[in-house]
């Protein structure tokens, strides 16, 4: 029986990455097919009047469609001095808690995402036994992210060449 998997994606990291998921074959990250049991997905909820709510909720049910669980988190608006508006919606939280909160439920970890700010959770995974693999744009991963990876960090260009060969 093969080992269960789960899947986190940092869906702004991976967003600002330029990275495309929806349908992506998580199969050919590994030699033998992966046991992908939970794929959950953070994502900012924006409040973009450009975007109606159909539209937004049309959206949702199509990434639900494709197997992804969705942690949705509201961004949150703050004025500065200045004039100047900045908008947060810190969904690293929320990613780290549920690495932690299903750790039993899982034996490997799919991470999609380069932030360093993963590194300590990672870490502590790969103490306690976990396989962690990890999922990003080479260049706009984390240094600290791609070391502690090792041979399981798997770079999205370099998949998507091999892909576009397989094809």
């Amino acid at each position: 029986m093969k080992k269960p998997v789960f899947g986190f994606i940092d869906a702004s990291n991976l967003f600002y990455g330029g990275v495309e998921l929806d349908g992506f074959p998580y199969s050919i990250l590994d030699k033998e097919p992966i046991n992908l049991i939970k794929l959950i997905k953070y994502l900012k909820q924006k409040n973009d009047n450009n975007i109606k709510p159909i539209a937004r909720i049309k959206f949702y049910l199509k990434l639900a469609q494709f197997g992804y669980l969705l942690q949705l988190k509201p961004v949150k608006i703050f004025h500065e001095p200045g004039g100047k508006i900045s908008k947060k919606a810190n969904c690293d939280v929320d990613m780290t808690f549920d690495l932690m909160r299903y750790l039993k439920d899982y034996s490997d970890v799919l991470v999609l995402s380069g932030d360093g700010d993963f590194a300590i959770v990672l870490k502590y995974l790969m103490k306690l036994g976990r396989k962690v693999t990890v999922l990003a744009r080479g260049e706009r991963t984390a240094r600290d992210i791609r070391q502690l990876a090792g041979k399981n960090f798997r770079d999205f260009n370099y998949l998507r060449e091999l892909i576009k060969f397989k094809v």
